[in-house]
């Protein structure tokens, strides 16, 4: 599909039932309604799809392919069906737009990037299909760390032979080469509650123990290197004469090196293992984890064929590495070539201001296209 031959207001039809139901990672039925338009889409082009089951806490996957026969992909092509708004946020807040962008939830986080894959190879040449074995992978719960999904999705990567993320460009309209990785704690502090006043000596306290444990990790933040530690949350206590027997905190950790988070994992298990404090236990629940990704070889050739492909159309390719995460870390710290970045240009993601630029739908919709075709010439 070329820009030319792009109609806008039938793109922004077609995106409206996928934007407009509630299907945040927490919400799985909403998720497998969109599980449901986009089977129908692709079973309407000839494509195989398989639904994965990921349990009743979250909604399917889908595995869709030209080739249900092929054991090795050439692409695969990812994007996530969940967002993070709550039920309920549809019928506050839907599909719209002005003349310079559109607004919704998920409408650039990654609804418009769902309908860009299937828009991209439904369009494809007919030799080109024939010469490709192309994998969609659609999952449902990208939003809070891929953390059902995330073995299903790796072992598709691979069979692949490079991965195109459809996650939003970013607000310059660059796309993404790297994203940190990212781990995500919730710890909690059990001690012994004691009378602050008449027998403080027989109470452990819960919120002290918190307090060594921030004092003792946020030295470990270097911004140099990248690693950063961040106690989003601390919660405990139920009054100034009691000693506190409960503490808890959210912890993130973002990092560029995997070796060195490594090194600070062994770090926390050490810590849980020993308190400071004599009758304090800790409960040390990992909520989220992806891997840091960076080019390798093959990736820097991929990311050039992109930016040919950018010259061909008359769009500059540019590249960022980026703090946030998403289905790509999980590819790329694999080593399987991976760029991200690929969808229409995004931003005020997880917000109710969230956007996508209207006038970046046509050309980066041409360029997922080409690229697929460009690989299929160098095949």
């Amino acid at each position: 599909m070329t820009s030319k031959e792009f109609k806008l207001e039938a793109y922004l039809e077609e995106l409206k039932p996928l934007v407009n139901i509630d299907c945040g990672t927490n919400t799985p039925a909403g998720v497998a309604r969109i599980a449901d338009m986009m089977t129908e889409k692709y079973e309407n082009i000839g494509w195989q799809v398989t639904r994965e089951d990921f349990g009743e806490q979250v909604g399917p996957g889908l595995l869709v392919t030209n080739k249900p026969e092929a054991e090795q992909f050439d692409i695969m092509l990812i994007g996530h069906m969940d967002t993070v708004f709550p039920e309920g946020t549809v019928a506050e807040w839907s599909l719209t737009h002005d003349d310079e962008k559109a607004y919704g939830p998920g409408c650039a986080d990654m609804k418009s990037g769902l309908l860009n894959i299937f828009l991209a190879v439904s369009s494809l040449p007919e030799d080109v299909m024939d010469r490709l074995n192309i994998a969609v992978v659609m999952n449902p719960d990208e939003e809070t760390g891929s953390t059902f999904s995330g073995e299903w999705l790796k072992a598709v990567a691979k069979k692949s032979k490079c991965v195109l993320v459809a996650e939003a460009a970013r607000a310059d309209g660059s796309l993404v080469k790297a994203r940190k990785g990212m781990a995500h704690y919730v710890i909690e502090f059990n001690g012994k509650a004691a009378h602050a006043g008449n027998e403080p000596e027989k109470g452990v306290s819960a919120i002290t123990e918190l307090a060594h444990w921030i004092s003792t990790l946020n030295p470990e933040t270097n911004f140099e290197t990248g690693t950063t530690l961040n106690f989003g949350t601390v919660k405990g206590g139920t009054g100034s004469n009691v000693v506190p027997d409960f503490a808890s905190t959210d912890l993130d950790i973002r990092f560029w090196d995997n070796d060195a988070y490594a090194a600070l994992e062994q770090k926390i298990a050490d810590m849980v293992a020993n308190p400071s404090l004599e009758g304090i236990s800790i409960n040390l629940i990992r909520k989220a984890y992806k891997p840091a990704f960076t080019p390798n070889e093959d990736s820097e050739k991929l990311m050039a064929l992109i930016e040919e492909t950018g010259k061909d159309i008359d769009l500059p390719i540019t590249w960022q590495a980026v703090g946030g995460g998403s289905d790509a870390n999980l590819t790329g710290s694999l080593g399987v070539p991976t760029v991200d970045g690929l969808g229409p240009i995004g931003g005020a993601m997880h917000s109710r201001n969230e956007f996508m630029v209207l006038g970046s739908i046509a050309k980066r919709l041409e360029l997922l296209r080409n690229v697929i075709i460009n690989i299929a010439e160098k095949a």
